[in-house]
């Protein structure tokens, strides 16, 4: 009986100590999945007090695909509020004022003097904290949609005594001309003739609101607060264009709860990060790159735009920092809907319509559009290279939405065709980058690629009317031709189109052999453009030689050559490996060359891929970690993701906050 009472006791003991631990191991995943957010705690620097208008040395907050954005001010400011708004409804970016709504605080008729502790922004909302004798004071900004942004502004009484208290609005000067104020009741109307977006400024009923003149106005509030007493007054600033019912809106945010709106995007913006991140690679799972992931999240939330004038569905500009990448770029959308289908597939979907709107009939897809073309218009001379089906066949991968894949699947069929048919000179099966209207310019921005050296000696040549092709076949296209082969396989598989799946498996090993027989230089292992009959390389070691590695294009031979010259700290396995092109070459300038030496992200990441693709698994891992170090300002808080880098210092170069270099720090670092 004694025994028998101790193994009771023993199995009483183990089956607590059992729940205790499973408890705690369920509290610490809780733990963890609700932290998520935390990664994206001030990883981009929001700080600006803009001097002018297109002062832009500093970052803007943006979310739910709106076209204006907020900062914090850099600048020492006596009153509270955040800077901004700055516009992306007009002129590639203005700021309509430093502060389009900042507050004074009088306790008991008199100026509280308060400070301003450290602001904090997530991926979800932008928060500062002030605090003063007598009260405290939080603000919170976060985007309802893509048209409104709530200012909730909390006010703690910290004292032990009643205070009587007085809020004043106002907002530093109007810096853009063509603006108007009007008044409807305690809404403020923002007129402007640069635009066909109107703005509204509204108030609770509760607030006095008063127009000075076209240019100003002023509110404010009374209040009576008991100690320990919290009081909050939301505001709402609206950007609106006339495609979408402001009376709707203005409906919506009548009976708007500003904490359901934050618990929302928190929410959201958790999850987002949570699919990314826990879904790194496992040698990548130390802190720092999970830092990395949410400020490359964060860049494709600050450059996503809602529908709006000609574009007609979201997408991500390449950079809002930059005033002419205010549009949306065919082959950077295709990079964007990759990097989006790992957290928003909806996004990614709709990047991939905003360039398929424009297709025309014989399946050209345009080179850019934009909202506003009488600022700039859409560029027709010339394409992009061919990714689409790659990125379409990365969103089915996520969610299996065969609906989607059937919709895509004949518009990818016919931009593919439409390369063979108007891009193939001497009809050999291989093609050639060009342009629509004969010129030299156009056809080398088709490559994407705008002056790379392997096309200062190219000639243009006429295939037909309105079709133009340069005087040699490019690797890298032809490269990326197979690769849209398998994938347009798959994709027939997937729609049962069987005879297309045999069809296109078929080209795309005859095209493999070309690719490999044509393009490859056994003596350098490097693999070239040619001229139009193959016999003579053009030579020059540019990062298109590892496309064919990407591709999946490449003998394991040829492989394993290209890698050692990818490795090679002479040529590309730099500060910042893999750049576009080799660091002993003569022409080799990352300041001044563009696309002759910095380290551009797609092509660093096509590398990385190429080298997993063939087994090189230890120097896939070694280039990554290094590319991440290397690239000024990826690791850590505060600075922006560049559109690229110095490959010998690091340097930032060109473009903050670029789009496609975000999208591929999340491919790099995936588990896939």
């Amino acid at each position: 009986m004694h025994l028998n009472k101790v193994v009771k006791y023993i199995s009483v003991l183990l089956l607590l100590l059992n729940f205790g631990c499973n408890n705690a191991k369920k509290q610490k995943k809780t733990n963890i999945s609700d932290s998520f957010l935390n990664f994206s705690k001030n990883i981009l620097d929001y700080r600006i007090t803009p001097k002018d208008s297109v002062d832009k040395s500093g970052l803007m907050f943006s979310d739910q695909g709106a076209w204006f954005a907020y900062g914090f001010h850099k600048e020492p400011n006596e009153s509270i509020g955040f800077s901004g708004p700055f516009l992306m409804t007009q002129q590639n970016g203005v700021w309509l004022s430093t502060s389009l709504m900042n507050a004074m605080i009088k306790v008991d008729n008199n100026f509280e003097s308060l400070k301003n502790g450290e602001g904090y922004s997530y991926s979800s909302h932008l928060e500062n904290n002030y605090s003063g004798d007598k009260i405290e004071v939080s603000e919170k900004l976060v985007f309802k949609n893509g048209h409104t942004a709530l200012l909730q502004t909390k006010i703690k009484n910290i004292g032990d005594k009643n205070i009587d208290l007085e809020l004043l609005w106002g907002h530093s000067p109007i810096l853009i001309s063509g603006i108007s104020l009007s008044q409807n009741d305690n809404t403020i109307n923002i007129i402007s003739t640069k635009t066909n977006a109107k703005g509204y400024l509204t108030f609770p009923k509760n607030l006095r609101v008063q127009l000075i003149d076209s240019l100003e106005y002023k509110a404010n509030v009374s209040l009576d607060l008991k100690p320990n007493e919290t009081k909050e007054i939301v505001v709402s600033h609206t950007f609106i264009f006339p495609e979408y019912s402001w009376e709707e809106e203005k409906k919506q945010i009548q009976n708007i709860n500003f904490d359901s709106v934050l618990n929302a995007r928190k929410q959201e913006k958790n999850k987002q990060l949570k699919s990314i991140i826990e879904n790194r690679k496992p040698q990548f799972e130390a802190d720092k790159y999970g830092e990395v992931l949410a400020k490359a999240h964060l860049t494709l939330q600050n450059n996503w735009r809602i529908p709006a004038g000609e574009i007609k569905h979201e997408g991500l500009f390449p950079s809002y920092h930059y005033k002419w990448f205010n549009g949306f770029w065919a082959w950077d959308s295709w990079k964007h809907a990759v990097g989006l289908s790992y957290y928003n597939n909806e996004v990614a979907k709709n990047q991939m319509w905003a360039m398929f709107d424009f297709q025309k009939e014989d399946g050209f897809i345009v080179d850019c559009i934009f909202r506003d073309t009488t600022i700039e218009a859409h560029n027709y001379r010339d394409t992009k290279p061919p990714l689409a089906a790659w990125a379409v066949a990365k969103i089915y991968e996520k969610d299996k939405d065969i609906g989607f894949v059937k919709a895509f699947y004949p518009k990818l069929k016919l931009y593919h065709n439409w390369w063979y048919n108007k891009r193939d000179h001497d009809q050999d099966g291989l093609c050639e980058y060009g342009s629509t209207d004969g010129t030299l310019i156009a056809a080398k921005w088709e490559s994407g690629m705008d002056n790379a050296i392997r096309f200062d000696d190219a000639k243009i040549l006429k295939n037909s009317e309105g079709a133009y092709s340069l005087n040699q076949e490019s690797v890298d296209l032809n490269a990326y031709l197979y690769a849209e082969k398998l994938y347009l396989s798959q994709l027939a598989k997937v729609i049962h189109n069987l005879d297309d799946t045999k069809k296109y498996k078929e080209e795309a090993k005859l095209l493999k052999d070309k690719i490999q027989q044509q393009f490859y230089d056994k003596e350098d292992g490097w693999f070239y453009d040619t001229n139009l009959e193959g016999t003579t390389f053009i030579k020059g070691e540019g990062s298109e030689g590892w496309t064919a590695l990407w591709a999946n294009a490449a003998t394991q031979e040829q492989a394993n050559a290209v890698k050692n010259k990818m490795m090679n700290p002479e040529k590309f396995y730099t500060k910042v490996p893999f750049q576009t092109m080799s660091a002993d070459h003569e022409r080799f300038d990352p300041l001044e060359g563009y696309w002759r030496g910095p380290n551009w992200l797609d092509q660093a990441y096509f590398g990385v891929k190429g080298l997993r693709n063939y087994g090189f698994h230890a120097e896939a891992d070694q280039a990554t970690i290094q590319i991440i170090k290397g690239a000024e300002g990826i690791l850590g808080k505060g600075q922006s993701i560049r559109e690229n880098y110095h490959p010998l210092t690091g340097e930032g170069l060109n473009a903050q906050n670029f789009s496609w270099s975000a999208a591929h720090l999340i491919m790099l670092l995936q588990n896939d």
